[in-house]
């Protein structure tokens, strides 16, 4: 029997960070590693999320055998809810994984129809023509594993998100035995989180995080509001663990970080102190010294916990003068200017404020440049495939790869959509399908694309005008108007003068259309737009979005 090309297609995470989704492809059998999202980018105006474009899979739904999850974090776990809709499988995942993907999926109606597989680390599998085994690997997120692929043509080794922590918080290292022991019989490719690798050295220890927490905690007179990821199950157990030996009880704030430690607390994930949580209803009756309030909204999102806190806008929660305000995450790209308000509106209302660059108060959970030269070197894989990270990041790793003695027409620098194919004779990119970003706006998906976007920056920037014209639908004889209303655009009130004359042009321009056309709006409309955008371009040097609205009776 021949053997088959294996297909290895990223629909994303390959020239962004987030939206990771990988396709592996051999025959007829198809399994797709993680199935991520993105939150949006500051041009990206009342989108809510962003998740894969997987329309390369919508007409071989029926060959999707698995969906084959790394680790809980919503990168790559958060456009499950919408793709399962359309291309269902069976989930496979740990069961910290598995339970955040529930949580989700329940907000859909979708957690009673989707079938779950729960692994273990050490675990594999048999999915038609893949042989997988899981990997353990540590990062900010606890239950996270790698994949060993065992393939016709070879064996793929896909890290994940990964650190060489040597020191975790939950005692589970990475499992360099298993990785070396791949290596030692031979791997085709190593696919390996390129997220962090402009960072020189290792990564720090998750443990150090503690240490300055800690400390913090010492100093600190009021009320301590630590802001964090909630699926950053060690941080929060470190934060649980010294919110007790300090003697403080513990508030939960924010939906998310509720659900995801009850989900950690009944996996066993968490052991938390019996009568640490208090009620946040309650919060009034606790001297100040005695609260430790965790909460979502590490990111500045408009509508988070912390967000409402820090312009008084929070039922139970404001700041008061001492309290401190420890932002223990990453800033994500984009996210700057957004969380620089923050920040300020928090130190106008007399909070201290710990931040990434003031404090060692977060330890990112991917690996620096010697460890990602450790995983290569411990693989030894024949092909190089970077993943995960803007196009800098994927060129950097090449760089890292080479430098370890792998031969550069053997690195394989590949974005979202390219088709890498191995087999004996073949080894590369070898073509392109569709992919990219799909906008979920609301309970719509895909119904809002760059055209919708173009439109709401330019309103967001320009403007709107709306002339207002009714018409005799028979003779064309104005009736009424025209009337000139404008949003975003000018202060009505103190540019009479310019709308009176933007009011003109409207008369000038129907006055200047023919009899016959008079009756035809569309012609009408097109004319007065026009009309109008030249004039305002010329008279201020602004181009807002023009509405004519004709109203025929």
């Amino acid at each position: 029997m021949a053997v088959e090309n294996l297909k290895v297609i990223p629909l994303g995470g390959l020239g962004e960070i987030g939206l990771n989704m990988m396709v592996f492809e051999y025959g007829d059998d198809i399994i797709v590693v993680d199935c991520g999202l993105m939150f949006p980018e500051d041009h990206m105006l009342g989108v809510d999320y962003v998740i894969p474009d997987v329309s390369y899979l919508a007409d071989k739904k029926d060959r999707v055998i698995a969906y084959i999850i790394t680790h809980g974090h919503e990168d790559h776990i958060g456009g499950l809810p919408f793709v399962l809709k359309d291309i269902p499988a069976p989930v496979y995942g740990t069961p910290l994984s598995l339970g955040f993907i529930k949580e989700r999926l329940k907000e859909h109606k979708l957690d009673e129809v989707v079938e779950f597989k729960e692994i273990e680390a050490k675990d594999s599998i048999v999915l038609g023509a893949f042989s997988i085994e899981f990997l353990r690997v540590s990062h900010s997120i606890v239950d996270g594993v790698g994949l060993a692929i065992t393939t016709p043509v070879g064996v793929i080794v896909h890290t994940g998100d990964f650190k060489l922590d040597q020191t975790p918080v939950d005692g589970e290292l990475t499992d360099y035995g298993s990785f070396a022991k791949y290596g030692e019989k031979g791997v085709l490719a190593l696919l390996s989180d390129s997220t962090n690798v402009e960072k020189e050295g290792f990564t720090l220890s998750e443990r150090d995080v503690g240490a300055a927490l800690e400390e913090i905690f010492r100093r600190s007179a009021g009320r301590i509001i630590v802001a964090s990821f909630s699926s950053n199950i060690n941080r929060i157990r470190q934060i649980i663990d010294i919110t007790h030996a300090s003697g403080r009880k513990l508030v939960l704030n924010g939906r998310s970080m509720v659900s995801n430690i009850r989900i950690a607390e009944e996996l066993g994930y968490l052991d938390i102190p019996e009568g640490l949580i208090y009620d946040i209803k309650k919060i009034e009756n606790l001297p100040l010294d005695k609260v430790t309030i965790l909460t979502t909204g590490s990111q500045g999102e408009p509508m988070s916990a912390l967000a409402r806190i820090a312009v008084d806008e929070h039922k139970q929660i404001s700041i008061t003068k001492g309290d401190a305000v420890i932002l223990s995450a990453k800033f994500i790209p984009g996210h700057e200017k957004t969380i620089s308000t923050l920040i300020n509106h928090l130190y106008r209302r007399g909070a201290d404020v710990f931040y990434e660059k003031v404090s060692e108060i977060h330890v990112s959970g991917h690996a620096s440049q010697e460890e990602l030269k450790i995983m290569l070197n411990i693989v030894r894989p024949k092909f190089f495939v970077p993943i995960h990270g803007e196009y800098r990041h994927l060129v950097m790793h090449a760089r890292l790869a080479s430098e370890v003695g792998i031969d550069e027409e053997r690195i394989i620098i590949a974005e979202d959509g390219d088709v890498v194919e191995f087999s004996e004779s073949i080894s590369g990119i070898c073509g392109k399908i569709p992919s990219g970003k799909v906008f979920v706006d609301g309970k719509g998906v895909g119904d809002v694309g760059n055209l919708v976007l173009k439109d709401r920056r330019h309103l967001s920037t320009e403007g709107i005008v709306v002339s207002i014209l009714v018409i005799n639908e028979k003779t064309g004889e104005i009736l009424y108007g025209p009337e000139i209303l404008s949003r975003g655009f000018v202060f009505e009130e103190d540019s009479e003068e310019l709308l009176n004359e933007a009011r003109q042009v409207v008369l000038d321009t129907f006055e200047s259309i023919s009899i016959e056309a008079k009756t035809e709006w569309l012609e009408i409309k097109g004319e007065i737009r026009r009309s109008l955008r030249r004039f305002f371009n010329k008279a201020i040097k602004r181009r807002p979005m023009i509405f004519p609205l004709i109203i025929e009776i």
